[in-house]
C-alpha cells in the first residue's frame, strides 16, 4: 500500500474472534490496529490513538455502536472520521438507525474479508483526501489573512463572488496613523534598523485593530489605514476606532519606553479619523485587487492625520458627533483642505471614557 494511505484503524467489538479475524486482515494490509472491546473502551481509545477509520459493531455492552457513533459525530475533533458499522441485523430500520447516528457504511456479519478490504481501502484514502483538503484549506486561509483582513476571508470562504471588482455605498470611520519623525529618524540609521522598528510599530497597531473589530485595508509607508463597519459593522464602530487611536497610542509610548534613548525616541504617532458615506469594495484589477474605501471621507481623514501632531489624535465633526457622550475634546479648528470648498472641523480628542 502507497505510504500516503497508511492509517489507524480502531475495531470495537466485543466478540474476541471477531476482533482477532478483524486485526488479521487488517494487518496484513499494513494497517495499524487499535482495539477495543465495549462502547466506552471504544471512546476511550478513539481519544487516546485519533484513529483514521473505526470499525464499530452494533451490539456491544455498555454504550452500544449506534451511541458511540452518534457521540463521535457530535464532537468538532471526531465527526470526520468515518465510521463503518458492523452487524448482523439485517432490519432496514436498523440500519436507518445507523445512518441517524452517523455511519458512513455498513458491513453485514459475518465479514466478507474481500468486501473489508475492499471497503477500508475506499474510506481510508477518502479520509485522507478529506484531510489535505482541509489542510490546503487552512494554509490558503492562512495565507489570504496575511493579505487580507480576516472578516474578509472569511467573508470570500463563505461566498466566491465577492472577488470580483466594484463596491457598495456604506457608512464607515476610517482611521489613518502615521509615525511623525520619520524622514529624520530613516536618515539617521541604516535601513535593517528601520525594517525593525517598522515591524516592531506595525505587528502592535494592527493586532489593536483587529482586537476593536476594524479591517485592515494597507501599510502607507511609515503608517496604515484601517476602517470601521465594513465588511461586519457594530453598534458604535466610530466608538471603536476611537478606541483603537487610543490603545495604539499607549502601546506606541510603551514601545518607546523599551526603546529607550536613540534615534527612535523622536518618533511619535499622529492618528486622523472621520466617519462618513463611502464606496467599500474591491478595486484594482482581476489579477491583483485591494479590499477597500474610496471617498471623501476617507480623503479628510487622511488630511486629519497629516495636521495631527505627535501624540495627537484628530477627530472630524460627524465622529465626534459619534461619540461625543464618551469622550473629551477640544475644538481644533477649522482645517482647509486643498481641494475642497469649505473647511473641516476638527477636535483634538483629550480622553475616551468606558461606558457604564
Amino acid at each position: 500500500m502507497a505510504e500516503e494511505f497508511k492509517a489507524t484503524i480502531l475495531v470495537a467489538d466485543d466478540n474476541p474472534d471477531n476482533v482477532a479475524l478483524l486485526r488479521e486482515v487488517l494487518e496484513a494490509a499494513d494497517y495499524t490496529v487499535v482495539v477495543a472491546y465495549d462502547g466506552d473502551e471504544a471512546l476511550l481509545k478513539v481519544a487516546e490513538s485519533n484513529p483514521d477509520l473505526i470499525l464499530l459493531d452494533v451490539m456491544m455492552p455498555g454504550k452500544d455502536g449506534f451511541e458511540v457513533c452518534r457521540r463521535l459525530k457530535k464532537w468538532e475533533q471526531t465527526r470526520n472520521i468515518p465510521v463503518m458499522m458492523l452487524t448482523a441485523l439485517q432490519e432496514v430500520a436498523d440500519k436507518v438507525r445507523g445512518i441517524e447516528s452517523g455511519a458512513d457504511e455498513f458491513l453485514t456479519k459475518p465479514v466478507d474479508t474481500v468486501e473489508l478490504q475492499t471497503r477500508v481501502k475506499a474510506l481510508v484514502k477518502a479520509k485522507i483526501y478529506h484531510q489535505q483538503v482541509i489542510e490546503k484549506n487552512a494554509l490558503l486561509e492562512k495565507i489570504l489573512s496575511r493579505y487580507l483582513p480576516e472578516e474578509v476571508v472569511a467573508k470570500i470562504l463563505e461566498d466566491s463572488t465577492l472577488l470580483t471588482l466594484g463596491g457598495v455605498r456604506d457608512f464607515v470611520t476610517v482611521l489613518f496613523v502615521d509615525l511623525t519623525g520619520f524622514t529624520t529618524f530613516a536618515d539617521a540609521v541604516p535601513p535593517e534598523h528601520v525594517m525593525e522598528t517598522l515591524n516592531q510599530a506595525f505587528s502592535q497597531l494592527t493586532k489593536i485593530v483587529a482586537d476593536n473589530h476594524g479591517t485592515f485595508d494597507k501599510y502607507l509607508g511609515d503608517g496604515l489605514m484601517a476602517f470601521y463597519g465594513a465588511p461586519i459593522a457594530s453598534d458604535n464602530d466610530a466608538l471603536n476606532a476611537v478606541r483603537t487611536a487610543v490603545k495604539m497610542q499607549e502601546a506606541f509610548q510603551a514601545l518607546k519606553d523599551e526603546w529607550g534613548e536613540g534615534p527612535r525616541a523622536q518618533l511619535g504617532l499622529a492618528v486622523g479619523i472621520n466617519s462618513g458615506e463611502v464606496i467599500v469594495g474591491n478595486m484594482g484589477s482581476e489579477r491583483l485587487m485591494n479590499y477597500t474605501v474610496i471617498g471623501d471621507a476617507v480623503n479628510v481623514a487622511a488630511r486629519l492625520e497629516e495636521r495631527a501632531g505627535p501624540s495627537q489624535i484628530l477627530i472630524g465633526e460627524t465622529t465626534h458627533t459619534l461619540v461625543e457622550d464618551l469622550v473629551v475634546a477640544k475644538k481644533f479648528g477649522e482645517i482647509e483642505l486643498r481641494g475642497r470648498s469649505k473647511p473641516v472641523v476638527a477636535y483634538e480628542l483629550v480622553r475616551l471614557f468606558n461606558p457604564v
